[in-house]
């Protein structure tokens, strides 16, 4: 498999995932938000502070199918790397407030790891994919 497969497999599995994730926090919030890592979450009008997360989710994930259905492959490259601070302010969120620790790394922490990993395996695409090849010199013109 190379690389511009596994970016874009890594790709689509992020988006799946993330739409997923923004979806359930637009539909059943109260369902998946004990996943999120924090002690307790709030209640009432608070409530709405999940709808947020939803939007921010489902919006991440719409832009990198956007990119990878137009073909803009070093964009999203360079989306991603932009994305994985998202996780990782998730993971930082939960540390800070008491949290559980594994959902901190092992859900925040492990997503920026292969969202950023995606993001650097399509710019490496694009860098390797434009580098020039040398063209032989003609031998008539070496002599």
């Amino acid at each position: 498999m190379n690389i511009s497969r596994i970016a874009t497999a890594l790709s689509l599995i992020g988006a799946a995932f993330i739409l997923y994730i923004g979806l359930s926090y637009l539909i059943t919030p109260e369902t998946i938000a004990t996943g999120f890592g924090l002690p307790e979450w709030p209640k009432g009008d608070a409530v709405a502070f999940m709808n947020l997360k939803g939007v921010r989710d489902t919006a991440s994930g719409v832009l990198i199918l956007a990119l990878l259905a137009v073909r803009q492959r070093f964009a999203l490259g360079i989306v991603m790397l932009v994305l994985a601070l998202i996780p990782t302010g998730d993971m930082l969120t939960v540390l800070s407030w008491n949290g559980s620790t594994a959902a901190a790394f092992g859900i925040h922490g492990l997503t920026a790891v292969l969202v950023a990993l995606a993001g650097g395996l399509l710019i490496r695409e694009h860098n390797t994919s434009n580098k020039k090849v040398a063209e032989p010199v003609p031998a008539a013109a070496v002599a």
